[in-house]
């Protein structure tokens, strides 16, 4: 099944609150309640008392309005206990009790707060909607040899797109005429255009920068690599992570406990002493004790945390992997496609006595061209202009012969063919972590070809960064071990594991993750269970193995793996600024819970400390949307 048969539809964003905030009720009523308050407030001092009581009154059910019935919904519907009723019974409570003005407090710091919250969410998405705007509205196709401009959503497979310079692409698909460059930047964080000519893949959202290009839609316009990605970042948001259940965990208990302890302190308290100073100090536990920064600071976090990563390239599908991310003492990497490019490339060339690098090269391409191996690829890409070759014939694993200028000219694997006085060469360069082949003419040995699947040039960069942070690395890979040793040695990995089937680097990745927290790092079918297996799994692009994505908890949308100790600073300062928010979220409570109890802080100074203090995490919380893109990255 492709990517694009798997991705869910674009979510609506028309929600989100883009327009003026004096158009948005979820401000509005909020900032109402504020300067009805307010005003009450002013009246009371200048000596209006039924106006001031009008005012609080105004206020009170401004505020109110905002969480009252989706508490009062919670508990009749589906017998939810939530932070929202503990605030509507202190309300009433203080209302009850004669305490208008206070309630009319409560009710505008706990809405302000909510509205907070709500912005804090619709700021952290604003990741998620830069990715949507992405995709241009219209896009020009070719349709019954007519060019005709047509919305984006009724772009389908097989559409003929013609893209001009300056423009984005607007599906995913392969260009079928032209060369041009692409700039890729807001999608894969890749700062350098790519070049691309006919056949090869383009995503959506890429920038034409040179000529104009004639594709051919393999995607449609509303089910593409870039809604993928925000399909991925939309489901992180629903996710709040680990430290948000355990909020949630912490708050569940305490509610109930909260209204038991607040019945306690009124019933045993009246008989002992005042009725009315004790239902009041009960009134007081129940605003006291009320989680609300636990409840909201942790969320907000996360959230922000995940949008800010998206604008670089980051998606991570989950708060709960955000933070096992923050924690990761360990890399595994997968070999090639990953710590490689994956194109097999000419590294250097053997030649017999009398015998020039270009006439191998010539000598093997000519033959190597009707190979469909990855190695016949990468000789006949070095050597275009190679002459052409009769009555070629190809041997499964072994290699290929074909004549050349009226010549015998084999080409093959050092097992199939004997390297002659070329032998210890030919050892050196596997040695060097080459694949080697042979080249014979009429059975003579005429020279020898390394061909290797390169590092990527930021790999030793990255090694070195994650191991200042810590942070160990370990190489996976099926290769043979000396290929993945010499590479191991140019990438500064010591612990290098080769000659893995997919289940042995999946029980590798476990036995790592038995030491420390480890994050598997892959991009194909074959990783796809090691990715499941450690405690992070991360996909390298996100238009790669279906598998691998599916697999995965976060997964990058492009293959410049400096991003990746980014990343994990990104993951580890939102995992710090979480903790600091459970922790004052605690603090408050014990705090407070005590000084209620005993009446050292009244109703209105409870209310006050608590929402300043939701105010502070929701703060605290939107700090982890800044992000910092090293200028190497662009």
């Amino acid at each position: 099944m492709s990517l694009t048969e798997t991705t869910a539809p674009v979510p609506d964003l028309d929600d989100d609150h883009d327009g003026p905030w004096w158009r948005d009720p979820e401000v509005l009523l909020p900032i109402g309640s504020g300067v009805a308050f307010l005003a009450g407030l002013i009246c009371q001092w200048t000596g209006a008392p039924v106006a001031a009581l009008v005012l609080f009154w105004v206020g009170l059910l401004l505020g109110a309005a905002t969480f009252v019935p989706g508490a009062l919904g919670d508990l009749f519907t589906r017998g939810r206990l939530g932070i929202s009723l503990l605030m509507t019974i202190s309300a009433t409570g203080a209302v009850i009790l004669g305490y208008v003005e206070e309630a009319a407090a409560l009710a505008f710091l706990y809405s302000i707060a909510e509205a907070l919250e709500d912005k804090a969410m619709d700021r952290a998405r604003s990741g998620l909607r830069a990715l949507l705007r992405l995709v241009p509205q219209t896009a020009t196709v070719r349709r019954d040899g007519q060019d005709q401009t047509i919305p984006v959503p009724e772009l389908a497979v097989g559409d003929v797109l013609l893209v001009a310079v300056g423009e984005r692409v607007a599906t995913d698909a392969t260009v079928r005429v032209g060369r041009s460059s692409l700039d890729t930047s807001a999608i894969t964080g890749e700062s350098i255009p790519v070049e691309v000519g006919p056949g090869d893949a383009v995503s959506a959202g890429s920038i034409n920068v040179s000529g104009v290009l004639e594709l051919t839609a393999t995607a449609a316009g509303t089910d593409n690599s870039l809604t993928t990605i925000v399909a991925l970042v939309e489901q992180a948001q629903a996710d709040k992570g680990a430290r948000a259940r355990l909020a949630d965990r912490i708050a569940r208990p305490l509610v109930p406990g909260v209204l038991i302890l607040a019945v306690l302190v009124g019933v045993l308290g009246s008989v002992f002493g005042d009725p009315a100073v004790w239902i009041t100090r009960a009134l007081v536990v129940l605003v006291a004790a009320s989680p609300c920064a636990l409840a909201i600071g942790v969320p907000v976090t996360v959230v922000s945390a995940i949008g800010a990563a998206s604008r670089f390239g980051i998606v991570i599908k989950s708060g709960a992997a955000l933070e096992r991310f923050g924690g990761v003492r360990r890399f595994a990497v997968d070999k090639t496609g990953t710590l490689t490019r994956n194109r097999p490339e000419v590294s250097r060339v053997l030649t017999a006595a009398g015998v020039s690098t270009e006439q191998v090269l010539d000598l093997a391409a000519a033959v190597e061209r009707h190979s469909t191996h990855p190695l016949a690829a990468a000789i006949s890409a070095a050597r275009p202009q190679a002459p052409d070759a009769d009555t070629v014939t190809e041997t499964a694993g072994h290699g290929v012969q074909g004549q050349v200028a009226g010549r015998q000219v084999t080409v093959g694997s050092p097992r199939w063919l004997d390297a002659g006085a070329l032998r210890t060469q030919v050892t050196e360069l596997e040695g060097d972590g080459m694949t080697a082949v042979i080249v014979r003419v009429d059975d003579e040995p005429v020279g020898a070809i390394g061909v290797r699947d390169e590092l990527r040039p930021e790999v030793p960069e990255v090694v070195a960064g994650l191991q200042d942070r810590g942070v160990g690395v370990t190489m996976l890979t099926g290769d043979n071990a000396r290929t993945a040793a010499a590479l191991g040695a140019q990438a500064g990995i010591t612990d290098v594991r080769a000659e893995l089937l997919p289940e042995d680097k999946a029980r590798a990745v476990a036995e790592l993750a038995r030491t420390s927290p480890t994050a598997m790092i892959g991009d194909g079918i074959n990783d796809a269970p090691a990715l499941a297996r450690a405690d992070v799994g991360i996909a390298m692009g996100a238009t790669g193995s279906d598998v691998a994505i599916e697999s995965a908890d976060i997964a990058f949308t492009g293959h410049d793996l400096r991003l990746i100790p980014l990343a994990l600073d990104h993951a580890r300062r939102a995992r710090g600024i979480m903790n600091q928010n459970v922790v004052l979220s605690v603090l408050i409570i014990a705090i407070l819970l005590p000084l209620a109890i005993f009446g050292v802080l009244g109703l209105a100074a409870v209310v006050l400390i608590h929402e300043i203090a939701e105010v502070v995490v929701i703060l605290n919380g939107l700090r982890a949307a800044r992000t910092r893109t090293p200028q190497s990255l662009g």
